[in-house]
């Protein structure tokens, strides 16, 4: 049984719960004797083995797992008595004999945090912008060129380095005409004009030929990384070792296949370049415009969190944080990553969570099956056998899961942009695609 409720803070709560020494005991000896049925010990026959050996091979165990069993009863009891919604799970703590309890009894105390109450926001009333961005032949003639550049061959030319050229070079760099750590290298190439080098650097190398040795100052900005160089000059001796100018593939059946288009046909080349920047400008629209749902969201609703789970969610984050060290061949133990830089993200993510969550009950906003399966075919649509993706979503329930939880985001969107008022923003493909929403 549970006494009252005692309230520690907004969300965190305390009870007192009490199990019964005397039903343990009787569910204990029943315990041992089903295992005593099929016990097996050197020297005895299965069944055979004396009850005070399973008790003393077998009774710490079991009399833990049926305490532990008979308090998680009793906590959900007085959960469901008390008509709580918990966050998390209890705190579960032995309390020391009092006068006045019971012999028969072990009182325990479980502290937990149960979830906020809130007034859900509208959003009537409220402007959300409605992005648009246009993909025409500019945009198009633009990503064929990016697709040619990645397919760059570098031949070399006997002339001075200008920019779009690449520049393999030996330099050694001196401040007050001592050598400096990393200030040196050989046979270092760098694409002049793309800005990878500092100025100065670039601009002792324009107009150099191979074979040339040319000495350069070059400054260095006040927040440059070393304090070292930071807002110095240094002196580099650059040797030219070769000169490649950039030589683009032609926009031909031969580039066309290497593209997909068995036939090599350019125009249809084109129309799959179309297609897929269409969906690409489509996907980054929706994320711009998820994005200024879920800020409205996060603005629009105060409460407290529970601290569980904001708990949970940093050590969530930590976890991808070193996951994706290592796929960087980082050692994460190297660079130890403390909860605490995910704070704020942890608390945006939960106080989203639960936001989202009581909207979806609050309007029926569930993703439904034919939801879920166009959203799975419209993830399909950039492979080359969409039928392949579409089976390996339904084949597994937690991807199935991964798509249903994008569906009800986006109902959450649909739904604040009807309840609310939207205004067109047209904007450019480089605005757009220059940076993720």
């Amino acid at each position: 049984m549970s006494t009252p409720i005692e309230e520690i803070t907004a969300l965190e709560r305390r009870l007192r719960l009490t199990v019964s020494t005397t039903n343990l005991q009787t569910q204990a000896r029943a315990r041992l004797a089903q295992v005593a049925k099929t016990l097996r010990l050197p020297g005895f026959r299965p069944g055979k083995v004396p009850l005070k050996m399973v008790e003393q091979s077998h009774g710490g165990q079991i009399r833990s797992e049926l305490l532990g069993d008979a308090v998680s009863a009793a906590f959900s009891e007085a959960v469901r008595e008390n008509g709580l919604r918990v966050a998390g799970e209890p705190r579960i703590e032995p309390l020391a004999r009092v006068e006045g309890d019971s012999a028969e009894e072990i009182a325990f105390s479980a502290t937990f945090e149960i979830y906020p109450s809130f007034e859900l926001p509208t959003a009537v009333g409220h402007t959300f912008s409605k992005f648009d961005s246009p993909v025409g032949d500019a945009e198009v003639d633009r990503t064929i060129e990016t697709l040619r550049r990645q397919r760059v061959q570098w031949v070399e030319v006997v002339r001075g380095a200008q920019d779009g050229d690449r520049v393999t070079l030996d330099f050694l760099g001196t401040l007050d005409e001592v050598a400096f750590p990393g200030g040196s290298a050989e046979n270092f190439p760098f694409v002049l004009g793309e800005g990878r080098m500092l100025p100065d650097f670039e601009h002792g190398a324009r107009g150099a030929s191979a074979g040339e040795e040319r000495t350069v100052s070059v400054a260095f900005p006040a927040d440059y990384q070393s304090e070292q160089l930071a807002g110095r000059t240094a002196q580099f001796v650059l040797t030219i070792r070769k000169v490649e100018e950039a030589v683009l593939p032609a926009v031909d059946a031969e580039f066309a296949v290497q593209f997909g288009i068995a036939d090599g046909d350019v125009e249809r080349m084109r129309a799959d370049v179309r297609a897929n920047l269409e969906r690409e400008v489509a996907q980054r629209l929706r994320a711009r415009t998820k994005a200024q749902v879920m800020d409205y969201l996060v603005a629009a609703c105060s409460f407290d969190l529970p601290q569980t789970m904001v708990t949970a969610e940093a050590a969530r984050l930590v976890e991808g944080a070193k996951l994706e060290m290592q796929q960087r061949g980082i050692d994460p133990s190297q660079m130890p990553v403390p909860p605490d830089a995910f704070k704020d993200q942890a608390e945006r993510r939960v106080r989203l969570g639960l936001l989202i969550g009581e909207l979806v009950r609050a309007n029926q906003l569930q993703a439904k099956p034919d939801q879920i399966r166009r959203q799975i075919e419209e993830f399909a649509q950039a492979y080359e056998n969409p039928g392949e993706l579409i089976r390996w979503y339904y084949s597994d329930r937690e991807r199935l899961a991964d798509v249903e939880a994008v569906v009800v985001e986006q109902n959450v969107v649909d739904w604040a942009l009807a309840a609310g008022q939207t205004e067109s923003v047209t904007l450019s493909f480089d605005e757009l695609m220059g940076a993720h929403a």
